[in-house]
């Protein structure tokens, strides 16, 4: 009685909505991610009492995540990493009139997303966290090896292409300092290059300029929507029930991948679209890239249900289940709460409020993206070169507010012109974002395995039960679509 007294004091209600509203500020535009404008605005709540600075840190985290679904629907460009996923299925419904049904899918299913996980935190902290805590950098290597099987379900129509485009991110990811020796790699002596490339950069350049760009040049193709108007919102029954099992498969598996340290919403995302892919049959497997609802409603609730996962990990032992609570984790030392055990044994009333503070900001995000569908889908009523201009515009700001670098708007630029490369040529995008996000996470944990296994060498991944397992689980998700594909083609043949 006492937590939901202090959850509904006007003070704390009063955080949460501001909280609300900035995080979709900060996640409908490409480059202004979650973990940006927690870390931003993190020192404005020091001067507040815990329980409304943790309102609004952690309304900013939920509603910034579903936000960044809202660009990526609309004029496909998402406003987070953890959004790219919807950009598959999401932008396609909308250029086939259907705009509404995906806005309320994002609104209703981010937001039951994450309420799943924080059930699941609820019930089950201690447990999950135990198993993340057996995660070394073996397990860490499958994990990531299992995610960049995924390039060859997202590649579209053609294999080969998805792989090129793979391995393209690949070498981007190994440009600047090594990350074991140090020693600089590809960057020609151009101190500008040994930190690397950033990712999110990148990202808004294929995705938002390279978008810009493919329409200016197919002005007169009609390639942006079939209608301007938005329609309904809410799914209705026959589409609840098409999207119930992804929606169910995702809540569970991105709750668990959000309990592993450093595993985000960009990299359960993936990995739940394809898993859904996986699970659907005939007709709608293969509307996966083309307008499904089932891929939309995994990768939308995916990016929210992770963070009930990530809260596990760091309210249980102390460690970032992604980047936004590591930077929460200062936030609660600097209130006098040390996350770990003791946090629920010390601070109990802390841990119940904070439980009460994910549930409302999950509602809130429903809420509001339901009745905000038709006023943010104005965009689309918005004559073309409006939207270029404002797409660009953002773009570029996205770019220089990551580092304050002009180095990043050129990096974003010539992204966008491979962007609108990729476009003309039908090279899908996914695999290479997929390998920019997890190409470091598979390097540097497959040498540090070789380091700490002496002898064994190799055996280190066969040795552990968890790595074996993701990495069986790899090794069938590539050769499964590939022996699929030749078995249709031979049937096609005949």
């Amino acid at each position: 009685m006492e937590t939901i007294i202090q959850l509904f004091q006007p003070s704390v209600i009063l955080f949460m909505l501001l909280g609300t509203f900035l995080g979709l500020f900060i996640g409908a535009l490409p480059g202004l991610t979650a973990t940006m404008g927690v870390a931003v605005l993190t020192p404005l709540t020091f001067w507040l009492a815990p329980s409304e600075g943790l309102a609004m840190l952690i309304a900013i985290y939920c509603t910034a995540i579903f936000a960044s679904g809202i660009p990526a629907i609309l004029v496909n460009t998402p406003g987070t990493p953890a959004s790219v996923a919807t950009t598959f299925d999401g932008y396609k419904l909308t250029q086939q009139g259907r705009a509404g049904v995906a806005m309320g899918i994002n609104a209703i299913y981010s937001g039951l997303g994450g309420l799943v996980s924080t059930v699941f935190l609820i019930v089950a902290a201690m447990p999950l966290s135990r198993v993340a805590l057996s995660f070394g950098p073996a397990e860490y290597f499958a994990l990531a090896v299992f995610g960049l099987s995924i390039m060859i379900s997202v590649a579209s129509n053609s294999i080969i292409k998805g792989l090129i485009s793979g391995a393209i991110g690949l070498f981007i990811v190994t440009i600047g300092l090594d990350p074991i020796l140090n020693i600089p790699r590809f960057t020609y002596g151009h101190p500008l290059l040994l930190e690397g490339f950033s990712f999110i950069p990148i990202m808004i350049g294929l995705f938002g300029l390279g978008e810009v760009f493919n329409q200016i040049l197919s002005k007169n193709q009609n390639i942006h929507v079939k209608s301007r108007e938005i329609g309904r919102i809410i799914p209705n029954k026959k589409e609840r029930k098409e999207i119930r099992k992804p929606f169910i498969l995702s809540s569970l598996l991105s709750t668990f991948i959000g309990v592993i340290p450093g595993a985000g919403g960009d990299i359960a995302s993936f990995i739940s679209w394809q898993q859904s892919k996986n699970l659907a049959k005939g007709k709608r497997k293969k509307e996966y890239g083309h307008g499904s609802l089932g891929g939309l409603t995994a990768s939308v609730t995916s990016n929210n249900a992770v963070i009930g996962g990530a809260f596990t990990t760091m309210m249980t032992l102390g460690l970032p289940g992604d980047a936004v609570t590591a930077i929460l984790i200062g936030s609660l030392m600097m209130y006098g709460l040390d996350p770990g055990p003791a946090l629920f044994t010390d601070h109990l009333d802390m841990v119940h409020l904070i439980f009460g503070l994910l549930i409302v900001a999950n509602i809130l995000v429903i809420i509001v993206g339901l009745f905000g569908a038709k006023l943010f889908s104005q965009v689309m009523r918005v004559k073309q070169e409006f939207i270029w201009v404002s797409v660009v515009i953002f773009c570029v700001i996205g770019a220089y507010a990551i580092n304050n670098s002009y180095f990043d708007v050129w990096v974003m630029a010539i992204a966008g012109l491979f962007g609108l490369l990729f476009k003309r040529l039908e090279i899908p995008l996914g695999p290479l974002i997929l390998a920019l996000i997890l190409g470091p996470m598979a390097e540097s944990n497959f040498r540090r395995s070789l380091v700490i296994s002496q002898d064994a060498g190799l055996m280190i991944f066969f040795t552990s039960p968890i790595a074996l397992i993701l990495l069986i689980i790899a090794f069938l998700s590539m050769v499964i679509p590939i022996v699929r594909k030749l078995l249709n083609n031979k049937k096609a043949i005949n």
